[in-house]
């Protein structure tokens, strides 16, 4: 087969348009976008009471392999933990040094606050206050 035919300028922009639908296509069906892990919102933390009555808490300055069940552990000897949850960078699942508790009893939690603030945890002297 002659390559000259193959060549041709009308065959090269043929080419090209099939190209370009075929990567739109695949932009579109999400082929190319970068697979990014489930959104952990509002909708997946524990239920609220009837009258709304959860404290959330801020934890930040958390040595990195903190997780869930570490932060939880650390709050329940001073109450109930409705919810833990460290905060993870969205691309690599790493931990972003971070996170929120919440718990029912606001007594229970002003008393976790008081004892953990400034506390070392792994090396970390930790922040915990109410979060605004």
């Amino acid at each position: 087969m002659d390559i000259s035919v193959l060549c041709t300028p009308k065959m090269i922009m043929m080419v090209n348009v099939f190209s370009l639908a075929w990567f739109v296509l695949g932009i579109l069906t999400g082929r190319y976008l970068p697979k990014l892990p489930p959104a952990r919102g509002r909708a997946d933390a524990a239920p609220r009471r009837k009258n709304g009555s959860l404290i959330e808490i801020y934890v930040g300055n958390l040595p990195y392999e903190t997780g869930e069940k570490d932060l939880a552990k650390a709050f329940q000897a001073y109450g109930e933990v409705a919810s833990a949850r460290v905060i993870s960078n969205r691309f690599t699942g790493k931990s972003r040094g971070f996170g929120f508790i919440e718990m029912a009893d606001r007594s229970e939690a002003e008393a976790a606050i008081r004892a953990l603030n400034g506390k070392d945890m792994r090396g970390r002297k930790i922040v915990v206050n109410e979060a605004k």
